[in-house]
C-alpha cells in the first residue's frame, strides 16, 4: 500500500475532532515527508483542517457551521508525558464548565508545575499557570475550583457575589474528604484565595476545621472582595470586605 493510501485509510479511521500529527501513523521516519505531503493534500481539499504546524483534525460539521477541536485535544500533549500528568487545563475554559461565565475564550490556559512562555495553536494562544501543588487525576477537579477562587475578580461578565454563590454550591456537593482536601491544596495559594477558601467551607460545612487555614493568615491584613454578609456570614472573621 502507498503512504498516501495508508495515511487516507488512517485518516478516515480517526474520530471527528481529534487532533493528529504525523506520529500518530506510526511509520518509519523515512516516510516523514511522505505523510506530511499526503496530509496537505488533505487540507487543501477539505478533508481535514490544519490547526498549527503539524498538528491537524478532522472537522466535525453542526447546523451552525463547523466546530472546533475540543480544547482537550489542543493541548493534549502539553498536558502529559511518557505516562505522566505534567499539566491541566484550567482559566477561562474551566469557568464556563463550573457555570461561573457563559463566555467563551480563545486562550487556554494550563497549570504547571513550572511556568513556560506563552506558545499560539492556530487561533488559540496558551498560557502556562504556575501551580506548586502536586498534579494528579484526583486534585484537578479540586485545583480548577482553587483557581477559579484565586481570579474570581477576573472571572468575565459576572460578579464577585454571584461566583461566589456559585463556587458556594460547587463547594457544598464535594464529599467530606474532598472539602478537607481543598483546604490543604490551598495552603499553597495566596493569603486572599486562602482567606477566601476558609470562609466559604466554614460557612458550607461548620463541622470541619478551618483552623488549618485560619491560622496561617496575616491578622492585621484583611481582602476586599466586594461579598456581601448575606453570602458570607462569617465574612468579618475571615477578614473580608
Amino acid at each position: 500500500m502507498k503512504v498516501s493510501e495508508y495515511v487516507l485509510d488512517k485518516v478516515n479511521r480517526f474520530q471527528v475532532g481529534y487532533v493528529f500529527t504525523y506520529t500518530d501513523f506510526n511509520l518509519p521516519v523515512n516516510n516523514t515527508d511522505a505523510v506530511m505531503k499526503a496530509l496537505n493534500r488533505m487540507v487543501k481539499s477539505g478533508k481535514i483542517r490544519k490547526l498549527s504546524k503539524g498538528k491537524f483534525y478532522k472537522p466535525k460539521k453542526s447546523q451552525f457551521g463547523e466546530l472546533k477541536p475540543d480544547v482537550y485535544q489542543v493541548v493534549k500533549d502539553l498536558l502529559e508525558k511518557d505516562g505522566k500528568l505534567i499539566g491541566y487545563i484550567t482559566g477561562y475554559s474551566i469557568y464556563s464548565k463550573l457555570g461561573l461565565t457563559t463566555q467563551i475564550y480563545n486562550t487556554i490556559q494550563i497549570g504547571v508545575k513550572r511556568e513556560k512562555k506563552a506558545t499560539k495553536r492556530g487561533m488559540y494562544k496558551i498560557k502556562f499557570i504556575k501551580q506548586p501543588n502536586t498534579i494528579t487525576k484526583e486534585s484537578i477537579p479540586l485545583l480548577r475550583i482553587l483557581d477559579s477562587i484565586r481570579n474570581i475578580k477576573k472571572i468575565p461578565d459576572t460578579t464577585v457575589e454571584k461566583t461566589c454563590i456559585r463556587l458556594k454550591a460547587i463547594i457544598n456537593d464535594l464529599e467530606k474528604s474532598d472539602q478537607e482536601l481543598l483546604m490543604k491544596l490551598a495552603l499553597k495559594y495566596n493569603p486572599a484565595t486562602k482567606t477566601l477558601v476558609g470562609a466559604i467551607i466554614e460557612n458550607v460545612n461548620s463541622e470541619l476545621d478551618t483552623e488549618i487555614i485560619y491560622k496561617t493568615l496575616n491578622l492585621a491584613t484583611s481582602y476586599s472582595f466586594k461579598i456581601t454578609e448575606k453570602t458570607l456570614p462569617n465574612k468579618q472573621k475571615w477578614f473580608i470586605k
